[in-house]
């Protein structure tokens, strides 16, 4: 796709719109309809590549309308977004309209945008998927040629060395040594950690490194679905099942028979959901939704949680059977914070992953932003830092070293962690009131330079000082290069 993706909202109510366009055209090219007789009018003259849609609108609801988007503009993803969670639209949204996701409100711009911009991820798969169909309609020699190919290059980039992004002396080595250990045993794994600690790429790693990497690798969020869904997500339905069971619908146990089935966020499943994925696991056997006849899979289970499960099984919120079973071996994955060496060779490669998608080409980050990186706790881990980089790129205005006045204000002050308070951040300097009031005036005297790019006139005027003012109290902190803050500032933080 060339420019900006065109994301077509749907909304009866104009404030809505309103906030939609607000948060999202600086990231997409925004469209607005406030009826279904509007947007059909806008899809017949532009080319859109998404659809959010409202399910409450006076003239039809979502799900009717993404059916006839279905029907006529069948390639355009789908997206419902609703203040009920009830269960009979989001499986007709599922079966009769398609839908990409289910988004409740009230809605969170950040996540927002991830989702759309992986809806804009599938739209182009699609269409790369469409040019494949009709390779492979071409020559099928060819076909099997090429499938082979790609299954070999993917299982070339998840080997550990090239898939997991490290360092030296990465605390990470130790878990790739792990994997490397166990990914030809048949056995079920347990990854544990953080959100974004990389742990379905962990998971993926373990898969291509297997016996079992020329077969299917699937994965589902237990944490997105309620128990309905979820069961007809991983074990299928027959037709008439339930409301809007229109068609059979084959699980992705039955799916990657021969492969790996990877059950992220398997913490939050119900209680009553874990004695029916308890006895598919132990009898190898499922049975869909609506069938009396049961089918045998072959699969590999990796689960992950960031919970606690052995705390979980105590407390009686999660069965220790089932624990035991998904735990034969159970790996750590470390969050971002305690791997500080990694930050910079991760950042470097997130950078020249996102410049490439993004269609910049920058030289690399500058010594003052990488510093900045690794001062920053990253709270949401990789995940995080791989929304920092895309938006570092996204502010850069020319190529070259991307400085760390294009960082964000959390990642530029060196946040602390979020749980602590103002006293708690305070409280990590050190000496006579008179030595910790001035550490303090020197992070914010180096914060406010970084933003203004080591402009002084214009840190003067915002911190209210004097050009000679402020030469005075960088002289006296030492603050006129990078490396003199550093070391100010560690000395009196202990």
């Amino acid at each position: 796709m060339s420019g900006q993706t065109t994301v077509l909202i749907v909304d009866d109510e104009i404030r809505s719109l309103e906030a939609f366009e607000r948060n999202l055209s600086e990231d997409f090219d925004i469209k607005t309809a406030s009826s279904a007789e509007q947007a059909q009018k806008i899809l017949e003259q532009e080319w859109v590549q998404i659809i959010l849609c409202d399910q409450r609108m006076p003239e039809m609801t979502g799900i009717e309308f993404l059916k006839i988007v279905r029907e006529k503009w069948p390639d355009v993803v789908r997206i419902v977004i609703s203040g009920y969670t009830d269960s009979e639209d989001i499986i007709s949204g599922i079966n009769d309209a398609g839908i990409f996701r289910y988004i409740t409100k009230p809605w969170q711009p950040d996540d927002l945008i991830i989702t759309l911009k992986n809806a804009a991820r599938l739209f182009e798969l699609q269409r790369q998927n469409e040019l494949l169909s009709l390779e492979l309609k071409m020559s099928s020699s060819r076909a099997e040629k090429v499938v082979a190919s790609r299954r070999e290059e993917l299982k070339q980039h998840y080997q550990f060395d090239d898939g997991i992004v490290r360092s030296e002396e990465s605390p990470m080595n130790a878990v790739c040594d792990t994997l490397r250990q166990i990914a030809g045993f048949d056995v079920s794994v347990l990854l544990t950690g953080e959100s974004g600690t990389g742990k379905e790429l962990a998971a993926r790693a373990l898969h291509y490194s297997s016996l079992r990497w020329n077969k299917p690798f699937v994965v589902e969020n237990c944490g997105a679905l309620p128990d309905e869904l979820l069961e007809s997500e991983l074990f299928g339905h027959k037709r008439g099942a339930f409301t809007g069971a229109v068609e059979d619908h084959q699980g992705l146990f039955e799916r990657a028979d021969g492969g790996t089935v990877f059950l992220d966020e398997i913490g939050e499943v119900s209680a009553a959901f874990q004695v029916k994925l308890l006895r598919v696991l132990q009898e190898r056997e499922i049975r869909p939704v609506g069938s009396s006849k049961t089918r045998t899979v072959d699969v590999r289970v990796i689960a992950a949680t960031n919970k606690n499960l052995e705390t979980e099984v105590r407390d009686g919120r999660f069965r220790k059977d089932l624990y035991f079973r998904l735990a034969t071996v159970t790996i750590d994955l470390p969050p971002l914070r305690e791997r500080k060496m990694d930050i910079p060779v991760l950042a470097n490669f997130l950078l020249e992953k996102t410049a490439t998608s993004l269609g910049k080409s920058p030289t690399g980050l500058s010594a003052e932003a990488v510093d900045c990186l690794k001062r920053y706790q990253w709270p949401g881990n990789i995940r995080e830092m791989q929304n920092e980089i895309q938006r570092l790129l996204v502010m850069a205005k020319k190529e070259g070293d991307l400085g760390a006045e294009l960082l964000s204000p959390r990642v530029l002050i060196a946040a602390q962690p979020e749980e602590e308070d103002e006293l708690e951040i305070l409280s990590g300097f050190v000496g006579t009131l008179k030595e910790r009031i001035e550490a303090l005036e020197a992070r914010i005297l180096r914060e406010t330079l970084i933003r203004h790019r080591w402009n002084k006139s214009r840190a003067a005027k915002e911190l209210g000082l004097s050009r000679v003012g402020l030469r005075g109290k960088l002289e006296r902190y030492g603050l006129e290069k990078v490396e003199g803050l550093q070391e100010k500032t560690q000395q009196a933080t202990g």
